[in-house]
């Protein structure tokens, strides 16, 4: 059974007056998508998330700030933090690629989560795009939190080794399918079996053959099923390897999660 380390579920897509969250959730399971984690990127949308996971045994939430919304503030995010279901902050970080807050914005409000998650003892999500170097040096300036998680990693090597060595967690999306995606398939290589990931970011971000389309939590089995061909591992193996790491990256009771996952 695989967990969906990183998913979405408030910005699915599809018909807006079906259940896209329901739906969702009940082809994951079809396809042995038995956990999720649902990710806000806002503190309206972290609300949302909350509501959302709430809904499923088997769905747990974030509450967080993209750096592309740094500039809203997190105004409100700390008390959502305390809410049921609530394991992790972030997403959170900092992205150059698209500069769509300042810089110096993006850093703050990065600071400030990172100071939320070692005050609640949550597991830390982060987002880091064309940003390595400020990303660990704020982590070794603030501390990295007992679990830290790179989501949707996109360095290569040098950056899933940089950021092992320090504690964290590295999880891998539909991007290590792609037929560029090189030093992603190295880290994915060279990060240890114990530290190993997988995600959707779904509807973002599609695996091979799904590009180009809506991706859906349901596929982490295809990026799953992918990453243990390349690391020549068993699908099952895998898919029992990261789901446990999730669990232990997340902080979850060990029986409540099997039970959820029914």
């Amino acid at each position: 059974m695989w967990f969906d380390s990183h998913c979405h579920l408030t910005s699915l897509r599809g018909d807006p007056d079906g259940d896209l969250a329901g739906e969702a959730v009940e082809a994951a399971t079809a396809n042995r998508v038995t956990r999720l984690l649902t990710v806000g990127c806002t503190v309206a949308d972290s609300a949302q998330v909350i509501a959302t996971a709430a809904r499923f045994d088997n769905v747990w939430a974030t509450a967080g700030v993209h750096p592309h919304d740094a500039s809203d503030g997190i105004d409100g995010l700390a008390e959502l933090l305390t809410k049921p279901g609530v394991v992790a902050v972030g997403e959170c970080g900092l992205d150059y690629y698209y500069d769509h807050s300042p810089r110096d914005v993006q850093a703050d409000m990065f600071v400030r989560q990172i100071e939320l998650a070692h005050r609640t003892r949550l597991s830390l999500v982060i987002h880091t795009r064309d940003a390595w170097v400020d990303t660990f040096e704020i982590l070794d300036s603030e501390g990295m939190p007992e679990r830290t998680i790179f989501h949707c990693f996109t360095g290569g090597p040098d950056e899933a080794v940089a950021a092992v060595e320090r504690g964290a967690y590295v999880s891998f999306s539909g991007i290590v399918t792609f037929g560029s995606a090189d030093d992603v398939r190295a880290a994915a290589l060279a990060t240890p079996a114990d530290r190993i990931l997988v995600e959707t970011d779904s509807p973002y971000l599609a695996p091979v053959p799904y590009r180009g389309k809506a991706n859906q939590p349901a596929h982490v089995a295809v990026v799953g099923g992918f990453l243990a061909e390349l690391r020549g591992v068993g699908i099952d193996e895998f898919a029992s390897l990261t789901t446990a790491n999730t669990i232990a990256a997340l902080a979850l009771e060990p029986a409540r999660a099997d039970a959820a996952a029914g």
